[in-house]
């Protein structure tokens, strides 16, 4: 089993490891995405990277997307919003500050309306029923308005470095394609359609009304129907109003896209060594490629360890098993040898000189040697457990690598608690660094 186990980790070994450190000290890197799949600590990742970027020395900016506020209690902060707030007790030392941020969908919306069209016409969209439900739920609004903010930041050149933490599962991806659906929506051809009526005015408009636009009617009444006349009414009118910033919107997005694109952005895909975990992250992968987006590595995040792995899970369990035996000889389950009539009958043999315990009773002094080879069996077969978890872990690794052998992996091994403040993200900063303690094999 031994040798299974070393050739499969001689084989995860040949993946290229991930120079993290180099990465985040490189003046031309300004932006590291991290995406990856629920539950493997991806935010906790993007705000150990920020850390430990801010404290080599760059002005580093978190920004999370993800709706839990669990960035804000790891960094010691009462609350994030959509501004940029400097976190007290990072090191800056060495000359770097950290800001810490979390998305305020609508906010953003408020502001790109606010910035693009004059007063009257922001507090006109700002006011429309049908405006205030898109901008707090539609669907893809939450990472378009994350492309809107991270263009934004990128835009101010306020910071050396701009972490992003994305959504948790296969919606992570939505950041690289709600934009363009989004923006297709604004743009598209239904919007256009409703614009029709705002846009016809005068003579001319009123001619086009009664001949052209005869089948909008008969359409705009359908949608009446089906939507309900008030809604609809307030869709035209926030369509109106909205008219003049819609190319905005796509060319905005498309620019930001680019951006990601480029060479100074770098993805880091988070996962576990878990099956499910590392097949999202594969997805992942093969998505950044086909989109040409610039893949950095892998962070392999918990990976388990034992400081006893020369210990293999089946030579735990067959000693666990030789003191469940001595066990039950002991405790007269396990037949003796034949013949042997002074055992058979309980009675003493005059061979044995061994002193009885307090009252005649034997079994009564072996008790406590009992008690202690149950609890060695135990923890022998908890051991067993772990050996046979981190094989597990190793062959998941294995297969990854196999599919991916160019794609550079670090390790970050798991900790014995939750990460929850500055001196727990420090640790996984050196871990991620190659500084802590990394990962043995079995």
């Amino acid at each position: 089993m031994n040798d299974a186990v070393n050739e499969r980790a001689r084989e995860t070994e040949r993946a290229p490891a991930l120079a993290v450190d180099a990465l985040l000290d490189d003046p031309s890197v300004r932006i590291v995405v991290c995406c990856g799949s629920g539950g493997v600590g991806k935010t906790t990742t993007a705000a150990a990277l920020g850390l430990r970027a801010a404290e080599r020395g760059r002005r580093a900016v978190v920004l999370t997307i993800d709706p839990a506020r669990r960035l804000a209690q790891s960094m010691g902060l009462t609350e994030l919003d959509n501004v940029p707030r400097p976190v007290p007790g990072a090191d800056r030392s060495a000359g770097g500050e950290l800001f810490a941020m979390m998305l305020d969908m609508k906010r953003t919306f408020d502001e790109i309306v606010e910035a693009h069209s004059d007063p009257a016409r922001a507090r006109a969209i700002l006011d429309n029923p049908f405006y205030q439900s898109l901008s707090a739920g539609f669907a893809g609004t939450q990472e378009y308005m994350a492309m809107e903010k991270l263009g934004q930041l990128a835009a101010r050149g306020a910071w050396d470095l701009i972490v992003v933490d994305t959504p948790p599962s296969r919606s992570a991806l939505d950041f690289l394609d709600a934009p363009q659906r989004l923006g297709s929506f604004l743009d598209g051809r239904f919007i256009r359609v409703l614009m029709g009526p705002a846009k016809a005015g005068g003579r001319a408009g009123r001619k086009v009304m009664s001949l052209g636009m005869a089948g909008l009617s008969l359409f705009t009444g359908t949608l009446g129907k089906v939507l309900g006349t008030a809604l609809l009414r307030d869709v035209q009118t926030f369509v109106a109003a909205m008219d003049t910033m819609f190319g905005g919107f796509r060319a905005r997005a498309d620019a930001t896209y680019r951006l990601l694109q480029a060479g100074g952005t770098a993805f880091l895909v988070v996962a576990a060594p878990e099956r499910d975990a590392l097949r999202e992250a594969a997805y992942f992968v093969d998505r950044l490629k086909a989109d040409r987006m610039p893949l950095a590595g892998l962070v392999l995040n918990r990976v388990g360890t034992s400081a006893a792995s020369r210990l293999s899970a089946e030579r735990a369990l067959a000693a666990a098993e030789v003191l469940d035996a001595k066990n039950l000889a002991s405790n007269g389950i396990v037949d003796h040898p034949a013949g042997d009539d002074a055992s058979r009958s309980g009675r003493r043999s005059p061979e044995d000189h061994s002193p009885a315990a307090p009252g005649g009773d034997d079994a009564s002094a072996e008790t406590g040697d009992d008690a202690s080879d149950r609890l060695a069996a135990a923890l022998l077969r908890v051991h067993a457990e772990r050996m046979r978890q981190l094989a597990r872990e190793e062959r998941t690794r294995a297969r990854f690598t196999a599919l991916h052998p160019e794609v550079p992996v670090v390790e970050v091994p798991a900790l014995p608690g939750d990460v929850h403040d500055l001196a727990g993200l420090r640790a996984i900063g050196e871990r991620l660094g190659g500084r802590g303690d990394q990962p043995t094999f079995a």
